[in-house]
């Protein structure tokens, strides 16, 4: 088995000893440059010779990483020198140009050098006994080492639990490699695999499901009862100090007494002869397999959760970058003079206003707006909340169950608890203002429908005005330009008249100026955006507005389409309503504005 804790490296050899010979003993006069690829290993040795105090708390241990260690193992730690070495091949297949473990996260590229990295770290740490000299190379040391494995591990994931990852991905690494095919199986074998397997499920490192592969196997090599002492002895183990050298030898000395192993002697060795051979290696190699199939099942599930919340984060900063166009483009439109503004206008062209005068309203235009602001006013409106409290005093109705149960209660001498008194209070809700916000198409294509368009706008924007004081409302023309008809928290005292003789049309933009102008996406207020067109747009242009219309929908703001001719082609996500006389159609109107706010106040 392989010591990852020996007490000091190993001697020298006599390669080595010539490296480091001084120019004055017969050395080299020069000291040999590094190969590139070496020069990398040194950096990368020194980047987790900077990491390391995160892990240990101490500053006093230089890190190594050579083709092959000293000890033989993946990795080791040797105390008397403050020295850790790892293994580079643990590093495989990323070339070591592009490992920087200086960087934290970049450990999650490789996972199993890192948790043996965290394994020595926790040697580092919390291994501060040593078994006695004269007792090193017998039964006692090598248990005595199996033990501190997972107590090491057991410690360190007390104070560091997020490092639990690497170290079941270096499971393989630690372990498999005592463990051949060839190897034969007898009880002291299988008692080590249950020291270094099951003992790290007991220390919270392995699950129970992965290591029953293997507790079956050795319950069978073992029995249950012998099984269960040396659980007992791990347990007792991952609960001794750091320094508890005693306590730990005696742990080491009941393991070896529950085998009838002597303590003081070399451990046993594999009896060639047995004939069941690989039963530990196969049971173990289901182990690791298991972990690394929960380990690959937990990645996926964390990176599904990464890749959702980042596409959050793009989602929320695309939404603000969006905003803050939106902002621009009311400006824009709503700016003093009236000017149209023409987005993507790269030649700062002037285009000329669908605005072509106004009238005064009619009378049935002016009773419409009122009728259509009384239904706004009730499609607004909220109805009282009604509040029961029980009490012990009056006023309210008086419950003579509850009375009787009071009286019950102070004869007996208990504090009363029982409330006898009910009082109901109605509160009024505060009906929200409104927004309305308008759009109205101009294009070539509703040149029949310019009249109605003009009342239908007024009258939706007076009674808008009309509902309550703070509502707010304000109609803009559009066709590949926005011109503002009506600013925000303008009232119109005129019909404003339109010419549809443009082209294109820009209802993304439109709807863009109404929402940042009156705050149609924000709740605390009944908030409804009127579209009147028919609806004949091309592809992209139909994509965009869509695409403003249903983030409006999340939003709670409800969207109203007005038809004025036969065959509309209504975009998706609009309550849609076919007009010929809007005065007429009032009462229309307001079912439909009344059901679209009713389903998002």
């Amino acid at each position: 088995m392989h010591n990852h804790l020996p007490p000091s490296p190993p001697a020298l050899s006599e390669a080595e000893w010539a490296t480091a010979r001084w120019a004055d003993d017969g050395g080299n006069l020069a000291e040999p440059r590094p190969s590139a690829r070496h020069a990398h290993w040194l950096r990368i040795a020194a980047a987790l010779s900077s990491r390391l105090p995160e892990l240990t708390g101490r500053e006093d241990i230089l890190v190594t990483c050579e083709h092959g260690t000293r000890s033989g193992a993946p990795a080791a730690f040797y105390p008397t020198t403050a020295e850790l070495e790892i293994d580079t091949a643990l590093f495989t297949p990323l070339a070591p140009a592009t490992i920087r473990p200086a960087r934290p996260g970049d450990e999650d590229r490789y996972p199993a050098a890192w948790g043996a990295f965290v394994h020595e770290a926790a040697h580092a740490a919390h291994s501060r006994w040593h078994t006695p000299p004269p007792l090193r190379g017998t039964a006692l040391d090598q248990v005595g080492q199996v033990l501190e494995e997972s107590r090491a591990e057991h410690a360190h994931l007390r104070r560091r639990p997020s490092d639990r990852r690497y170290l079941r991905a270096a499971v393989r690494t630690l372990v498999l490699d005592d463990f051949t095919s060839t190897a034969p199986t007898d009880r002291w074998q299988a008692a080590l695999a249950a020291g270094l397997i099951l003992a790290r499920r007991d220390a919270g490192i392995l699950d129970p499901d992965e290591t029953e592969p293997l507790e079956n196997t050795l319950t069978g090599l073992l029995g249950p009862d012998l099984l269960q002492t040396l659980a007992d002895i791990w347990t007792a183990a991952h609960t001794t100090g750091d320094e508890d050298a005693p306590a730990m030898m005696e742990h080491a000395r009941a393991w070896c007494q529950a085998l009838g192993a002597e303590a003081a002697a070399p451990a046993p060795t594999p009896d060639p002869s047995n004939g069941r051979k690989g039963e530990l290696a196969e049971a173990i190699g289901k182990v690791i397999s298991q972990v690394q199939a929960n380990e690959a099942a937990q990645a996926e599930a964390e990176a599904k959760v990464t890749a959702a919340r980042a596409a959050r984060a793009q989602a929320k900063a695309d939404q603000a970058a969006h905003a803050r166009q939106a902002a621009k483009t009311a400006e824009k439109v709503f700016a003093p003079g009236g000017r149209p503004f023409t987005p993507d206008n790269a030649t700062k062209g002037r285009h000329r206003s669908p605005v072509n005068g106004t009238r005064p309203p009619e009378a049935g235009e002016r009773d419409a707006a009122g009728r259509l602001a009384r239904a706004l006013r009730a499609a607004a409106h909220r109805e009282r909340t009604t509040t029961h409290t029980a009490s012990a005093a009056p006023p309210g109705r008086l419950n003579m169950r509850q009375a009787l149960a009071r009286d019950a209660q102070r004869a007996a001498g208990a504090t009363p608890t029982a409330t006898p008194w009910t009082r109901t209070v109605h509160r009024p809700t505060p009906t929200p203002p409104l927004r309305v916000g308008i759009a109205v198409d101009v294009s070539g294509s509703m040149h029949r429908a310019t009249a109605p368009i003009a009342s239908a706008a007024w009258i939706l924007a007076k009674a808008a005005a009309l509902t309550d004081p703070d509502s707010r409302s304000a109609t803009v023309a559009y066709d590949r330009s926005v011109t503002a008809i009506t600013v925000p928290g303008r009232v119109p005292r005129s019909v404003t008249q339109f010419s549809a003789k443009g082209r294109g049309h820009c209802l993304a933009e439109a709807t863009d100026a109404l929402t940042a102008g009156l705050s149609l996406d924000r709740p605390g207020a009944g908030r409804l955006l009127v579209i009147a067109s028919d609806g004949y747009y091309a592809p992209e242009e139909a994509a965009r507005a869509t695409t403003r219309i249903t983030a409006l929908r999340k939003a709670g703001c409800a969207v109203l389409w007005l038809a004025f001719a036969p065959d509309p082609l209504p975009l998706p996500g609009a309550t849609v309503l076919e007009l010929t006389d809007p005065a007429q159609a009032a009462t229309a109107i307001g079912k439909a504005a009344t059901a679209a706010l009713t389903a998002t106040i």
